[in-house]
């Protein structure tokens, strides 16, 4: 136990620390965001859009703070400040407001009472649900004329003014009596309660009708009844799509900056010990897997009984957790020393090595596939818990995958990159990532049970840890010294703004066109294609002689020594 803690550098504890908070912070929220998008009323296509233009904002913002952080030697202060700002950003999503729905029925009534919606597109997979046994309750308010009222209030209890414009009641709706018939569907009311009013089986001495707004306990019957009437194409004309936008396009912008001169700070703090980043990043994995299951438990239990799920706590708590990193990255013992008389010129030496550029292209790529696990996983899972009618412990189950590609997948391997990195290489590394990430979404495209993809998450330690380490430890040893802010800028730049860009552009047609199932089957097949291309490409160029920094199997990483591999199974600085 003496020998753990004599390994640990006292002064690299808040760069662990901020990696917890930090991750911590922004897992609370990003982690359910894109099914948050989805709850305030925009489709695959728009979320889609959105996702787009994120990443293309950090590609502005990353080389561009990291050049600025590099030429003032200010890297500390400008990581501090956007902290604050992400905190802010995330907070005001919460309070970003939905775009209109529509949740209007036709009510009719004579000797029952009853209502219907017309011309609405139901997935066969909720068919069963939204047929099965049991009783949904609805709030429902609806015009209520003379004629209506007179007709109503001859048989049932009426405890309502004269001048009431409207009549509100809550319906018991048996859902084994729903009629579906060409693109209508039709619900029969059993029991209603008018204004506290005991039970009671409606009727009417005639027959009447009105139009009522209705909202319902159960997941399917309300995600059936509420149409977005807005398309796609009109949704950019709406105020409320370009507030969620501006802060949504905020809080990507700060978490831009923060990780990528977060990571020059730490890189430049290892000194000549880059492959004990992972060591440090593991922590991120830690407070990122923890607190997503957390959330998605308590965001389950306190909707427990309604159709819509409350985020409050997510967005609270993640900014409780990013005012916590502040204080502990605050006392990180840094001051910037490197400095580079020519940032823009070293860096473009680098870009003329075709080595470099291979590796920018599979960033590109892995960052495409990223795009789908981070913005459309849920989506799926959302899509075959209603075929499974396990809707109520949804969350709960997304919690779980993100706490299993955290806790069991990335921090392992975050921990084991430096000693994976010396053994097999970044090139061997950079197939293996493509091809676990094809692999891993063919499995996700064949799989009806969403509770049987946790197995598959342990293989987000390939496809993100082993990934990140590599694209990291790697723009760190190739830059030259001070301009280490600007490289970690520019490689997160290609492969967010470039890979998981356009990626979350094409993810949410094919979403929307194909399904969730078909679209992970697509992207699956082309990771795979891109990996028998990555692998061909490098073994045409190792035949070539190439100068260049690029880490083969035994290059680029510091030397392990015997006694380093043996204190694996203690906590690095």
């Amino acid at each position: 136990m003496l020998t753990m803690f004599k390994e640990v550098n006292k002064d690299l504890l808040p760069m662990k620390g901020h990696y917890f908070f930090w991750n911590a912070g922004t897992g609370s929220v990003v982690t359910f965001l894109s099914t948050y998008a989805k709850q305030l009323g925009f489709s695959s296509v728009i979320v889609g859009t959105i996702y787009t233009i994120l990443p293309i904002c950090g590609m502005i913002a990353k080389p561009l703070m990291g050049a600025i952080a590099d030429r003032f030697h200010c890297q500390k202060k400008i990581f501090l400040i956007f902290q604050l700002l992400t905190a802010i950003a995330f907070l005001s999503i919460f309070y970003a407001p939905e775009i209109p729905l529509d949740r209007q029925v036709h009510l009719s009534c004579d000797s029952a009472i009853a209502f219907n919606t017309y011309n609405i597109s139901i997935d066969s997979s909720l068919i069963k649900q939204l047929q099965s046994s049991g009783v949904a309750t609805c709030n429902m308010d609806c015009v209520s004329s003379p004629r209506f009222l007179e007709s109503f209030c001859n048989y049932n209890y009426c405890n309502i003014s004269g001048d009431t414009k409207n009549l509100n009641f809550e319906a018991y709706v048996p859902k084994s009596l729903t009629i579906l018939a060409s693109g209508d569907a039709y619900f029969r009311i059993s029991n209603i309660s008018v204004q506290g009013s005991p039970v009671f089986a409606p009727k009417c001495d005639k027959l009447v009708t009105s139009t009522c707004n209705i909202f319902c306990n159960d997941f399917t019957l309300n995600e059936v009844l509420t149409k977005n009437t807005i398309q796609d194409s009109e949704v950019f004309k709406f105020y409320e799509f370009w507030v969620f936008l501006m802060m949504m396009i905020c809080a990507w912008v700060g978490q831009a900056i923060v990780v990528s001169i977060g990571d020059a700070i730490c890189f430049e703090m290892l000194g000549d010990r880059p492959e004990r980043y992972g060591h440090q990043r593991c922590f991120g994995s830690l407070g990122w897997g923890i607190i997503s299951i957390l959330v998605g438990f308590i965001i389950d239990a306190t909707s427990e009984g309604s159709a819509i799920k409350n985020y409050v706590w997510a967005f609270y708590l993640s900014t409780v957790f990013l005012l916590l990193d502040f204080g502990v990255s605050y006392r990180l013992p840094y001051t910037q020393k490197k400095r580079s008389p020519s940032i823009l010129k070293d860096v473009a030496k680098l870009l003329m090595d075709v080595r470099i550029f291979v590796f920018l292209l599979w960033c590109v790529f892995v960052g495409l596939c990223t795009s789908l696990v981070w913005n459309f996983l849920f989506w799926l899972i959302e899509d075959l818990a209603k075929a499974q009618d396990m809707q109520s412990n949804v969350k709960t189950l997304e919690g779980l995958v993100s706490a299993i590609q955290c806790l069991l997948g990335e921090l392992p391997l975050f921990f084991l990159s430096g000693a994976i990195l010396k053994r097999i290489g970044h090139v061997h590394a950079m197939s293996l990532v493509l091809l676990i990430l094809g692999l891993r979404f063919i499995l996700y495209s064949v799989i009806p049970n969403p509770w049987w993809f946790l197995p598959i998450e342990l293989s987000n330690g390939l496809t993100f840890g082993l990934f990140y380490s590599t694209m990291a430890s790697y723009a760190s040893i190739v830059a030259p010294p001070g301009t280490e802010a600007t490289m970690q800028g520019m490689v997160g730049a290609v492969f967010e703004g470039v890979g998981v860009s356009l990626g979350s552009f094409v993810a949410g047609i094919l979403f929307k066109e194909h399904g969730g199932a078909m679209c992970f089957r697509m992207f699956g097949i082309g990771s795979l294609v891109a990996c028998l291309l990555h692998a061909s490409v490098q073994f045409l160029l190792s035949r070539k002689d190439y100068e260049t920094k690029y880490a083969h199997p035994t290059e680029g990483l510091a030397p392990l020594e015997e006694e380093d591999v043996q204190e694996m199974t203690y906590v690095y600085a």
